[in-house]
């Protein structure tokens, strides 16, 4: 077989057994499977590390969306058993790291590059936007999913006013705290298998490790980021008849903040953006 064929072979093949056991176990319905199997068949094929901070970030907040599911059923308005993903949410969460995979597999065909400003500033602010990207979705993940089941009492980021759990744009120590280490976990994970696939000089190898603490920053900023746009552009009241927050106005609908302008995947899809584009231009200086 051509060595060219090699990875995306292997992409393939590891993304088709993920897609299918996450479908089997309801982590994806059928049209997140196949996206799913898409996107990450993209990433894997064109760098093995773009593939394990996707697979770090799925994994995880697959598992962590099943922790506590009872509790969040009686909180979560749009609660799915599982935390089953469409693939509207798998675009939502894999749709900007997915072209800027596909600009870098142009750039460098499927060459392993370091983080290195010197080699080239373009590739490296690419670079930093997958690391930007997939920090923002695991630590928005991780922030919901463990901040929901903290003892902890929300309060909304823009006023710093007690609020509802399940309110868009409350946050929770714990949450910032689980935001923080998601971006962390996604770093370690992009560095642990640079090192092991990528060949750089002494020097440059060695300033690979800030990208822990630079997507430790990018997982906290994205929370906030997303927080600060729930609390602002997407709507959240009380329902008296089903007496939990909800994401929607209606007659029996006390509105607590936030305009009805975005839906929960706008809001992941813009704060990532953001992200992307303040850790692509943080990689620039420090790499």
């Amino acid at each position: 077989m051509d060595s060219h064929l090699i990875q995306p072979v292997i992409a393939f093949l590891i993304s088709a057994f993920v897609a299918a056991r996450a479908y089997r176990r309801k982590s994806l319905d059928f049209s997140g499977a196949v996206a799913g199997l898409a996107v990450m068949t993209l990433h894997i094929a064109v760098g093995y590390r773009y593939g394990a901070v996707l697979l770090v970030f799925f994994f995880t907040s697959s598992k962590l969306t099943k922790v506590g599911e009872e509790k969040k059923r009686r909180v979560d308005p749009e609660f799915k058993e599982g935390g089953q993903r469409n693939w509207i949410q798998v675009v939502s969460n894999a749709g900007i790291s997915s072209v800027l995979v596909v600009v870098l597999w142009r750039l460098t065909g499927l060459e392993e590059r370091c983080l290195d400003s010197k080699e080239s500033v373009l590739v490296t602010a690419l670079m930093g936007g997958v690391i930007g990207h997939f920090s923002c979705c695991n630590g928005d993940t991780w922030s919901s999913e463990l901040g929901i089941l903290s003892d902890d009492q929300p309060r909304l980021i823009t006023t710093f006013k007690p609020v509802r759990k399940g309110t868009n744009g409350g946050v929770t120590k714990a949450g910032l705290l689980a935001a923080a280490a998601a971006g962390s976990v996604i770093g370690l994970a992009f560095v642990l298998v640079g090192f092991l696939t990528t060949k750089c000089t002494y020097d440059v190898a060695l300033k690979q490790l800030l990208v822990i603490p630079l997507s430790t920053l990018a997982g906290l900023c994205g929370s906030v980021i997303d927080s600060l746009l729930g609390a602002t552009l997407q709507f959240s009241g009380f329902c008296t008849v089903r007496n939990k927050v909800v994401g929607k106005p209606g007659p029996t609908v006390k509105k607590i903040s936030g305009l009805n302008f975005l839906d929960n995947n706008a809001v992941n899809v813009v704060s990532i953006l953001i992200t992307t584009i303040l850790t692509s231009i943080a990689c620039i200086y420090v790499f």
